[in-house]
């Protein structure tokens, strides 16, 4: 049998015929796969975890969207725009485990999350927990709602790797247990957790779901920062995990336009979520005379002012797209392999140690230790330093930070890397952390 050969690409997005496209087959895994994005050819792409990428064939479909929206601004968000989130929602519900009316397409992670927290009606007896791996728009959410009144207090769960699933768990629980038995004068206190199902910094796999049953078992609730999951994480099934809330972003491992993410609220949970960011005009006010009780929870995501919904609505296209590759498996297989290998490729180019040796808890992004010594805060010039060092003159990124007393790298993997990338790497890394060495010497004069 005679294997079905890639059709020939064009040179511009604007030429692609997304169905004739996708009767052939996809270019190998790999360097092949640039033909399918818009990179700059020298670009070393270990970053994609940042802000996701766009492939050319999801892209073409946007242009089409576009120019829908464009012929008939009216008809479309009108009428045509709740038909195509309506199959977006339905696509994206199946692939992690929902009913399509607990899920609503938001512009990103962080908006989802504010959307959640906002929505409580904190007092002074309620507790906020966050963990010393928050993502950093998050935590200082939690430090705003805590600023403001009613006040309610913080409470930090303390997450240092390495480490292992295991002790996780095991101090997660004993970190609820002590919250929850600090005295409530009140006997209706909230206590709210957020929790990473892959924390950003460091870019590691957590026990999400064991922490999201702790937390029911202690009643607390349960906010699931779920940034990198979809599309990273597979069988993800939260009918079956249950959190009260979870929020992801599309256009990270998923491939849709950035910005988009899916808000999950169970239906149980949904009388909790009174009004989206902004407030939309479908908004029912008790104060209303005809009140007969809370919007329908999807009618009030439908409109929430004038936006582009082409990124919202290009999930379908980006699940097209992921599905002609060969689908989530076979994506996530290649790219965790790859991660395993070029972790350790990159660990000994640089002379230092991956964060997770054995992999448990490493899905497609990988940490590294870089070699700048743990005695050398973060700063601003550091900062820079390393991203103007990286970007402007070796043409390659992935992201760097500090954590435990050692900075790492993060290193997100894609269908288009392959082992030499984490080479070409390597070289940017030792120059750009030779580079920090000396200046941090020249500051200590």
């Amino acid at each position: 049998m005679t294997a079905t050969k890639s059709p020939a690409l064009p040179e511009n997005v604007s030429a692609f015929d997304v169905a004739k496209l996708y009767k052939g087959a996809p270019p190998a895994f790999g360097h092949e796969m640039h033909k399918l994005f818009g990179f700059d050819p020298a670009y070393i792409n270990l970053n994609h975890g940042s802000y996701g990428s766009l492939a050319l064939p999801i892209r073409a479909v946007c242009d089409e969207l576009t120019t829908e929206v464009e012929s008939n601004p009216d008809k479309f968000i009108r009428i045509n725009c709740i038909e195509y989130m309506t199959r977006a929602r339905e696509r994206v519900a199946k692939l992690i485990g929902a009913d399509t009316d607990e899920c609503v397409i938001v512009n990103n992670t962080s908006h989802g999350i504010a959307t959640v927290l906002r929505n409580f009606s904190f007092n002074k007896e309620d507790i906020l927990i966050g963990a010393t791996t928050t993502y950093g728009a998050v935590s200082q959410t939690l430090k705003y709602l805590a600023d403001i009144p009613e006040h309610p207090s913080l409470s930090t769960f303390n997450l240092q790797f390495p480490t292992t699933h295991a002790v996780i768990i095991k101090d997660f629980k004993e970190h609820i247990r002590k919250v929850v038995e600090t005295p409530d004068v009140t006997g209706q206190r909230k206590i709210v957790a957020l929790i990473d199902s892959i924390a950003s910094n460091p870019g590691v796999l957590l026990p999400w779901k064991e922490m999201v049953a702790i937390c029911k078992e202690a009643g607390v609730l349960s906010v699931v920062d779920a940034a990198h999951s979809i599309g990273q994480e597979l069988d993800i099934n939260l009918s079956e995990a249950q959190p009260d809330f979870w929020v992801s972003n599309c256009h990270k491992w998923l491939f849709a336009k950035r910005g988009c993410a899916v808000l999950y609220v169970p239906k149980r949970n949904q009388h909790l979520i009174k009004s989206p960011i902004p407030t939309p005009v479908t908004y029912h006010s008790p104060l209303d005379e005809d009140y007969k009780g809370p919007q329908d929870f999807v009618k009030l995501f439908e409109w929430t002012g004038t936006i582009d919904y082409v990124p919202q609505i290009s999930v379908s296209a980006a699940l097209d797209f992921r599905q002609w590759l060969g689908g989530e498996h076979k994506i996530n297989e290649y790219t965790h392999n790859l991660a395993i290998a070029g972790g350790k490729r990159l660990a000994e180019r640089l002379g230092t140690s991956v964060m997770d040796p054995e992999g448990d808890l490493t899905l497609s992004m990988v940490n590294v230790e870089l070699p700048i010594p743990g005695d050398i805060e973060y700063s601003d010039e550091v900062n820079l330093l390393l991203q103007h060092t990286m970007l402007l003159e070796w043409n390659a990124y992935a992201a760097h930070y500090r954590h435990n007393g050692k900075w790492w790298t993060r290193c997100s993997v894609q269908v288009w890397n392959e082992i030499s990338d984490f080479d070409l790497l390597a070289n940017a890394f030792k120059d750009a952390c030779a580079r920090v060495v000396d200046f941090a010497k020249q500051q200590a004069k």
